[in-house]
């Protein structure tokens, strides 16, 4: 009752400013306030407190509403109460993988090779409708990364549909991943490159295995497992390949543009080709787009899109809230908050194909000619 409750009376008055009523002919267009609903819904609120059939816990009601009309702007947004803010950290251990919100339930949308979730038989595409349970249209973004994490050992028991529709229950035990390396393999005329993430000293590993690279051959950078890393990290890479730039434009309300650059110095190779996939996120998004810019080939799936970050801001209550405060465009002006990344050429790859030749083999074929518009 509550969730629908103040979220309906909210949702119109943030609303309000993009969707003006249609003036009356011959009336004078008056600017419309966006906030001028705010009493109505302080008083909306009374009555809930004084007439509800059953004592209201008025805490929920509010913090319920604020975390709906969060969750309308982004899924990632989410409300911070004080006690939140309290509790202590959940543990080094990780069920290993990323999820989002999205309503209701929670899409898996990157498992890490290996690791927790990946033994439990989830996959990337599975959805989530509870953890230990409670309903996940009920848990922010924010407790939901909370819930991902543990103590050594600890349990997380999911209930989900995976990939053919069929709904489970399914228990992660969590444990803390080592973490997992670049890796690279070199073919006749091509080298792969595998990077399971985009973190920290990434660029400095990567250039150690590719020192002693013929510059000659193409290069395949895999980026279908890398769902997490920083932006920095991306933009170091890009300049370790020789990508000239701009790496993106980072876009942030109430500021300019601001167009980053690629860290400079490295030695280009002769192609460049891309894997990427529905596991490829953030970070990874904005490299693809780098890369492509500067001539690379993408191959694969497209991406989701979230080419986003969060800030978090504190409240006068003692809370916070955690929003999507700034986006990238990556540096072709694909919008890697919507769009994601669409492959130059769909590849898909089945478990023990290998990558290296399937991508060489994607590489010399011509894409599909697409269709003429009619005139």
């Amino acid at each position: 009752m509550s969730l629908p409750l103040v979220t309906s009376f909210t949702l119109p008055v943030l609303q309000q400013g993009s969707q003006p009523k249609p003036a009356k002919a011959g009336a004078k267009s008056t600017p419309q306030d966006p906030l001028a609903g705010l009493s109505d819904i302080q008083d909306v609120l009374g009555l809930v407190q004084q007439n509800y059939v059953d004592p209201p816990d008025m805490e929920k009601v509010v913090s319920g509403g604020i975390q709906a009309v969060l969750e309308r702007s982004h899924p990632l947004n989410a409300y911070l109460s004080a006690e939140d803010l309290r509790l202590p950290d959940p543990g080094p251990a990780e069920a290993g993988m990323v999820v989002m919100k999205r309503g209701i339930y929670a899409a898996v949308l990157a498992v890490t090779p290996d690791g927790p979730a990946a033994k439990a038989g989830i996959q990337a595409g599975d959805v989530i409708r509870k953890m230990d349970g409670d309903s996940v249209g009920r848990i922010s973004a924010w407790a939901l990364e909370r819930r991902l994490r543990g103590a050594e050992g600890s349990s997380l028991d999911l209930y989900r549909y995976n990939t053919a529709g069929d709904l489970a229950k399914t228990t992660i035990q969590r444990h803390v991943l080592p973490k997992a390396p670049a890796s690279l393999k070199t073919g006749a005329n091509g080298i792969l490159v595998t990077l399971p993430d985009l973190g920290s000293g990434r660029a400095e590993e990567v250039g150690k295995l590719l020192a002693s690279a013929n510059r000659a051959h193409t290069l395949v950078l895999d980026l279908r497992q890398c769902a997490q890393g920083t932006p920095e990290e991306a933009a170091a890479l890009a300049g370790l390949l020789g990508v000239p730039g701009p790496f993106g434009t980072l876009q942030e309300a109430g500021k300019a543009d601001r167009v980053v650059p690629v860290a400079a110095g490295g030695t280009p190779f002769a192609h460049v080709a891309l894997l990427v996939g529905r596991s490829t996120l953030g970070p990874a998004e904005v490299l693809t787009a780098c890369l492509k810019k500067g001539g690379a080939k993408v191959l694969g799936e497209k991406t989701p899109g979230l080419g986003v970050e969060r800030s978090r801001f504190p409240l006068k209550q003692g809370g916070a809230v955690e929003l999507v405060s700034r986006r990238w465009l990556g540096a072709g002006g694909e919008k890697l908050d919507r769009q994601g990344m669409t492959p130059d050429q769909a590849l898909r790859l089945a478990d023990g194909d290998d990558p290296l030749a399937k991508a060489l083999a994607a590489l010399q074929t011509p894409p599909p000619a697409t269709p003429a518009k009619a005139s």
